[in-house]
C-alpha cells in the first residue's frame, strides 16, 4: 500500500509540473504577442463546400502577416460563422518553421436539406401552396433559424384560413442514404377546429343602425347560414384593416371626428368569438367656404365649378378628397391640370376656421409648370411586336402631358386582348429640371389564340322537318382562332413558333359538320392597321354551308344519274369585304365600319323559308357606327357600348318594272332586297369598390344593362318581307349550325331555341321582322386569372317578336330569370352555362313557360347580337 501511495504521488507531481509549465507559456504568449506570416492553410471537414472558397470567406491567405493571438484569426472565425452554415468553426496551429505559420481551418458542416414531406391535416392543394411560399430546396443548409421560418410560414397560412389554434412541428431525420451529413425534413401540422366570428356587438351609435356598420367589417363579419359566400373566420388583422372603415362611414355622414374607442375580442366557446365595438360619433360637421391661394391658370370661379361643394354641405372627407384628387369620373381639380401638362402639379386643402359646426376651407395650389413628353417605352412585351403596342398609344413624345391620354392607353391595350389587363401598369418618369417626363409602360403577355373542338345539339324541329329525318341532332364543330397573327412572316421559318404572330392581324379558320345533313366552312383575315399609319382595318371572310335532309345528291335511272327527287337541301355561299376606321368626332370612342356582302342561295325542296325551290341573290351593304368604352374585354367593370347597324340592298322592286304581285315567290326573291337596322345599348357599372392586396385580385360586383331593337323593312309592300336575315327568338342565341346569314338568331334564356317566333309557313317558323330584348345582369368575379377567368352571374331578361309594325308594343314581352356561369379559357374563349325560367305562356305551346326552367349553352359571350 505504502509503495503504490508513493506512485501516486510522484505522478501527480509530474502532471502538476507540467500543467505549470503549458500555464507559464500561455502567460508567456499572451503577455508578448508575436508576428507571423502564414505559409499555409488546410481545410478540415468541409465536404460539401469548396474549400478554396471557405479560405476565401474568412478572410486569410498565405502570405498574409497575422498576429498570434490578434484580432485576424478571431474575425476570421467569425466570418465564417456569419455563413449560418457550420456548427463547429476552429483556427488551428499546426505548425511553426521560423516565422512562417501554418493553420488549420476545421468545421463541422450543418446537414443539408435531402427532401421534405407534410403530415397531419395537409390536403393536397394546401401542400403545393405551402411549397410555393416555403421554397425549400435540395442541398440547402438546414438551420434553426430555416426551421423557425418554415414553421410560422405554415402557421401564418392556417392561421389566414381561420384556423387559429393549428400547431407545427417540425422533425429531422437523418438521410441514411447518403454518405455527407443530409437530413429528411418533416412538417407535421395540426389544424384543429376553425375560429369564426359569432357576433358583432355595437355600442355607441345612434345615428346609424348595427346592421350598416356590421356591412362595412369587409372581412370580419359573423357567420351566417344564409350567406354561403362569408366564412365567418376571425382573423387579428382583418380586424385592425377593417375598423377605420366604421369611421369611414361616419365620415361620409359628416361626423368628422367619430371614432372607434375600444374593440373587444373574447371567447364565447372553443370555436367562436364575439367582438365589441365602442364609437364615440362626435359632432355633424357641414362644409363652408373655400378660398383659393396659387391658382394663375384657372380662375377661382372655375374651380369652385369643378369642386362643386356647396356652402352647408354635410361634411364629407372622401368626397372632398374626390373632388380635388382622383373622381372615379375624371371630373376632378387634380385631373383638370394634368390634362393641361401640368404633371407636377400639387393641391393642399386646409381647414382654416371651424366655427360651431362649420369648417372652411384654403385650397392652397402649386401650379409648377406644364410638362412635355420625352420618351415613350414598353416592357414586357416579348410576342407582340412594338409597333402594334404604340400605335395604340395615345401619348406622344413631344406632346403635353395629359393623365387621360395614359388612361385611354391603358384601355387600348387591355381592349387588343394580348396582355393580362390586371398587370397592365404605367411609370411616368418626370424631370422637373427641364420639364420633360418619360413614361414606361409594362405589359405581361397572356394567351390570346383560341381552338374549338366541341359538340353541339342542332334541334331536331327547326330545318328539317319535312325531311323525315327529325332534324340535324349533334354537330361537331373545329376551329382555330389567331388574335396576334402576323401575315408578312408567313414564309420565315424562324417566325413559326409554332405560328409567325406579334402583328396584331386575326385570323380564323372554322368548320361545323355532323356529316350528312350539315357542313359549314368559313374563313376570316382582319389587318387592323391597313397600311400601317392609321387605325383602319380591312376584314375579309369567306363561307359555304349546306343544310340537307341526307338524301344522296344523284340516284341511277333508266338514263343514267339524275338529281335525287327526295333530296332537300340549301346550299349558301358567301362572301365580304369591309374597311373600318376609327373617329375622332364626337370623341375618339366612335368607330364606324362598312362591309359589302354577298350571299347566294341555292334551295332544292327545302321548306325551311316561304319558297321552296330556286335560288337567290342578297348583295347588300352594311353601315355600323359605334361607340365603345368598355374597360375590358373578358370582364368588364365600367364603361358602355352603343351600336347602330344599317344593311341595305338596292331597292330592285322600284326600277325594275316587274308586277311583284302576279309573280311567284322563286322569282320575287331571286333578288333579295330589304332594309334591316339593329340598335344597343349597353352599360357596365361597378357596383362595389373593394380594393385588393398587393398582388391579390379585386373582387367587384357588376351591374350590366342592355337593350336592343331589331327591325326588318321593306322597299316595297308587294314584295313582302325578305324571307332571309329575319329574327328568331328563344333560348341560348348560338345553336350551332343555326349561325349562319340566312337568319339572326336572338337569345332569351328561360324558353327554348326558337319558340318565341311568331310568324310561321307550311308549318315552319320562318322569323320575324321586328324583335325586342332587355336584358340586366349581376356579375361576381370567382377569378380574374387571363389563364382561367372565371365569374357567376344572375339575370332578368324580358323579350319579344313582332310580324309586323302595327302591333310592335316594346312593353309586351314574354320574361325569365335564372343564373349563369361563365368561365374563359384562351384556348377555347368564353364558355357559359346558364339556368333560366320563363314566366310568361307561348300561345300555341303548352309546357313552355310558366315557370318552367331549362339549360342553355353558350360558346362566346353574345346571346345574339341584340
Amino acid at each position: 500500500m505504502g509503495k503504490q501511495f508513493i506512485k501516486v504521488v510522484f505522478l501527480l507531481m509530474i502532471c502538476l509540473s507540467g500543467f505549470a509549465q503549458q500555464d507559464s507559456t500561455f502567460l508567456e504568449t499572451v503577455k508578448n504577442p508575436k508576428k507571423y506570416k502564414i505559409g499555409g492553410i488546410s481545410i478540415e471537414g468541409a465536404d460539401n463546400t469548396d474549400k478554396n472558397v471557405l479560405t476565401l470567406l474568412s478572410g486569410l491567405a498565405v502570405g498574409d502577416e497575422v498576429t498570434i493571438p490578434g484580432d485576424k484569426i478571431s474575425d476570421a472565425v467569425k466570418a465564417l460563422w456569419k455563413q449560418n452554415i457550420f456548427e463547429d468553426v476552429q483556427i488551428l496551429q499546426d505548425k511553426i518553421i521560423g516565422s512562417d505559420i501554418f493553420l488549420i481551418i476545421r468545421v463541422v458542416e450543418r446537414p443539408r436539406l435531402s427532401k421534405f414531406s407534410f403530415k397531419g391535416d395537409v390536403k393536397k392543394s394546401d401542400a403545393d401552396d405551402i411549397r410555393g411560399k416555403i421554397r425549400l430546396l435540395e442541398n440547402r443548409v438546414v438551420t434553426d433559424y430555416m426551421v423557425g421560418t418554415i414553421k410560422n410560414t405554415v402557421r401564418d397560412f392556417y392561421l389566414d384560413k381561420g384556423y387559429y389554434f393549428n400547431q407545427v412541428e417540425i422533425t429531422q431525420r437523418k438521410d441514411t442514404s447518403r454518405k455527407t451529413p443530409y437530413t429528411i425534413l418533416t412538417i407535421k401540422v395540426t389544424k384543429n377546429r376553425k375560429v369564426r366570428i359569432q357576433d358583432v356587438n355595437i355600442y355607441g351609435n345612434t345615428v346609424i343602425k348595427d346592421w350598416k356598420l356590421r356591412r362595412k367589417l369587409e372581412d370580419s363579419k359573423p357567420r351566417r347560414w344564409y350567406n354561403p359566400f362569408n366564412s365567418g373566420k376571425y382573423l387579428e388583422d382583418n380586424l385592425k384593416k377593417d375598423l377605420p372603415s366604421i369611421a369611414a362611414k361616419y365620415n361620409a355622414k359628416g361626423y368628422r371626428d367619430a371614432r372607434v374607442v375600444k374593440d373587444t375580442v373574447y371567447f364565447v366557446s372553443p370555436t367562436r368569438v364575439a367582438i365589441d365595438i365602442t364609437i364615440d360619433e362626435g359632432h355633424k360637421y357641414y362644409f363652408g367656404t373655400f378660398k383659393w391661394f396659387g391658382n394663375a391658370k384657372y380662375r377661382s370661379g372655375q374651380l369652385d365649378t369643378i369642386l362643386n361643394i356647396a356652402p352647408g354641405t354635410v361634411y364629407d372627407q372622401t368626397k372632398l378628397d374626390q373632388k380635388l384628387y382622383q373622381n372615379p369620373n375624371g371630373f376632378d381639380i387634380m385631373s383638370l391640370y394634368m390634362d393641361d401638362g401640368y404633371l407636377f402639379f400639387q393641391v393642399n386643402p386646409q381647414e382654416s376656421n371651424i366655427h360651431n359646426d362649420t369648417i372652411d376651407f384654403d385650397i392652397l395650389i402649386f401650379e409648377g409648370k406644364q410638362a412635355t413628353i420625352n420618351k415613350i417605352t414598353v416592357k414586357g412585351n416579348d410576342k407582340t411586336n412594338d409597333h402594334v403596342i404604340y400605335r395604340e398609344i395615345f401619348t406622344k413624345p413631344g406632346q403635353l402631358f395629359r393623365r387621360s391620354d395614359i388612361i385611354r392607353t391603358q384601355r387600348q391595350l387591355a381592349q387588343l386582348g394580348y396582355f393580362d389587363p390586371e398587370k397592365l401598369d404605367v411609370k411616368p418618369q418626370p424631370n422637373p429640371a427641364d420639364g420633360t417626363v418619360d413614361i414606361e409602360y409594362i405589359v405581361e403577355e397572356k394567351p390570346s389564340d383560341q381552338i374549338e373542338l366541341s359538340g353541339g345539339w342542332g334541334g331536331r324541329n327547326s330545318l328539317n322537318n319535312q325531311s323525315g329525318q327529325g332534324g340535324i341532332g349533334i354537330i361537331g364543330t373545329l376551329g382555330v382562332t389567331f388574335n396576334n397573327f402576323s401575315a408578312k412572316n408567313l414564309f420565315k421559318a424562324s417566325s413559326w413558333r409554332p405560328l409567325p404572330s406579334g402583328d396584331g392581324q386575326r385570323l380564323s379558320l372554322r368548320a361545323q359538320t355532323n356529316g350528312i345533313y350539315y357542313q359549314s366552312y368559313n374563313f376570316s383575315f382582319t389587318e387592323p392597321w391597313l397600311g400601317g399609319k392609321k387605325p383602319n382595318s380591312l376584314t375579309v371572310s369567306a363561307f359555304h354551308s349546306l343544310f340537307s335532309n341526307g338524301q344522296k345528291k344523284y340516284v341511277d335511272s333508266e338514263v343514267g344519274k339524275i338529281y335525287n327527287p327526295k333530296r332537300q337541301s340549301m346550299s349558301i355561299i358567301g362572301g365580304s369585304v369591309g374597311l373600318g376606321r376609327r373617329l375622332k368626332w364626337p370623341d375618339n370612342y366612335f368607330n364606324m365600319f362598312t362591309n359589302i356582302n354577298y350571299n347566294y342561295y341555292d334551295l332544292k325542296n327545302y321548306g325551311a323559308f316561304i319558297f321552296t325551290n330556286g335560288f337567290a341573290n342578297d348583295l347588300n351593304f352594311q353601315l355600323n357606327i359605334s361607340r365603345n368604352s368598355i374597360d375590358a374585354p373578358i370582364y368588364p367593370k365600367t364603361g358602355s357600348n352603343f351600336t347602330f347597324l344599317g344593311q341595305f340592298t338596292p331597292p330592285y322592286s322600284l326600277f325594275n318594272n316587274k308586277d311583284y304581285s302576279t309573280l311567284a315567290d322563286a322569282e320575287k326573291y331571286r333578288y333579295i332586297e330589304y332594309q334591316k337596322y339593329k340598335i344597343t345599348a349597353e352599360w357596365f357599372t361597378q357596383l362595389t369598390n373593394k380594393k385588393a392586396a398587393e398582388g391579390k385580385e379585386a373582387r367587384n360586383l357588376v351591374l350590366r344593362t342592355k337593350v336592343g331593337y331589331g327591325f326588318l323593312a321593306r322597299y316595297n309592300k308587294s314584295v313582302g318581307y325578305s324571307p332571309f336575315e329575319r329574327f328568331y327568338l328563344g333560348g341560348s342565341g348560338i345553336s350551332g349550325f343555326q349561325n349562319f346569314v340566312a337568319r339572326e338568331i336572338i337569345g332569351l334564356r328561360g324558353y327554348p331555341d326558337n319558340s318565341l317566333v311568331q310568324t310561321y309557313s307550311g308549318g315552319n317558323a320562318v322569323g320575324d321582322p321586328i324583335v325586342a330584348r332587355y336584358t340586366m345582369e349581376i356579375r361576381y368575379p370567382i377569378s380574374l386569372n387571363p389563364q382561367a377567368t372565371i365569374f357567376v352571374l344572375g339575370f332578368a331578361e324580358a323579350g319579344n317578336a313582332w310580324t309586323d309594325y302595327k302591333k310592335f308594343n316594346p312593353f309586351q314581352v314574354k320574361r325569365s330569370a335564372g343564373f349563369g356561369l361563365r368561365v374563359f379559357l384562351p384556348m377555347f374563349g368564353l364558355l357559359g352555362i346558364d339556368y333560366g325560367w320563363g314566366f310568361d305562356n307561348v300561345p300555341g305551346q303548352p309546357g313552355i313557360g310558366n315557370g318552367t326552367g331549362q339549360f342553355h349553352f353558350t360558346i362566346g359571350g353574345a346571346l345574339g347580337e341584340l
